[in-house]
């Protein structure tokens, strides 16, 4: 179980690709982040924005649910996107969290990304001499659960350094090793994941397509860990998803 591929063209390089994918995990839905790219000389058109919702000055918006996203530092984590929609060039605002400022946006500057904490929490867009809209998003997670985007582990079992999931389909070392990743030419933590049988395997992680197992000429994959936490999963179709957590810390690792 101490290989590791050094051939890790599936894997990707996180902070760029966790986004514009879609996770599920039990009652929340969780989608990447929103690409809003402003034109060379217009503010987003707020019809071309999709799963928002606006608010009753009809000037500001936020996301029409939770979204997970990778955090610089905290790994896999809820957030939201929030500010103006269909903003005059004039337009300023602060957007809060909570009550605390976290952003000013603009007309060139239009949105800013709010991550949330564990509990029901209070986006608000104050405009600039115009009042405040308010979003409410319900971010308290489970017990036992680290944040709304981590899914539950608790059917899995640990047996030395190897977590074997509910199904028994896969499994994967509990303590991360470090090794160079040829996709961002760094050394970072990695665990290796495997099929425990001739079962076909799509693996995840946080949500972006890493590769396939098939547990013969396929049986396992290292799989490398951005900073903080990070969901790997191995679908079998429709009939099973195993899930595994693991925190990778900064991201980074001397190699030995």
């Amino acid at each position: 179980m101490g290989e590791i591929w050094r051939d890790s063209g599936f894997q990707t390089d996180f902070d760029r690709d966790a986004r514009g994918h879609t996770m599920k995990y039990g009652r929340h839905s969780f989608v990447g982040l929103l690409g809003l790219v402003a034109p060379l000389a217009l503010a987003p058109d707020a019809d071309a924005l999709t799963g928002v919702q606006v608010g009753p000055s009809g000037k500001t918006y936020a996301s029409g649910g939770i979204e997970c996203a990778l955090h610089p530092v905290n790994g896999l984590a809820p957030m939201v996107k929030a500010g103006l929609y269909n903003a005059r060039k004039n337009a300023k605002a602060t957007v809060l969290l909570n009550r605390t400022p976290v952003a000013s946006v603009n007309f060139s500057s239009p949105d800013a990304t709010v991550w949330l904490g564990p509990q029901v929490d209070t986006v608000a867009v104050v405009l600039k001499g115009a009042g405040t809209d308010s979003y409410t998003f319900d971010a308290t997670p489970d017990p036992g659960q680290a944040n709304v985007c981590i899914p539950s582990t608790v059917g899995n079992t640990v047996t030395g350094d190897v977590e074997y999931a509910a199904s028994r389909k896969s499994s994967m070392t509990v303590v991360p090793g470090c090794a160079l990743n040829g996709a961002t030419g760094r050394a970072q933590p990695f665990v290796n994941l495997f099929d425990n049988g001739a079962y076909l395997l799509n693996v995840s992680v946080n949500g972006v397509p890493l590769t396939q197992l098939n547990g013969t000429t396929r049986r396992s994959t290292p799989v490398f860990l951005a900073p903080g936490l990070n969901v790997v999963t191995a679908a079998n179709g429709a009939a099973s998803t195993d899930s595994y957590v693991r925190d990778g810390g900064t991201g980074t690792c001397t190699l030995p």
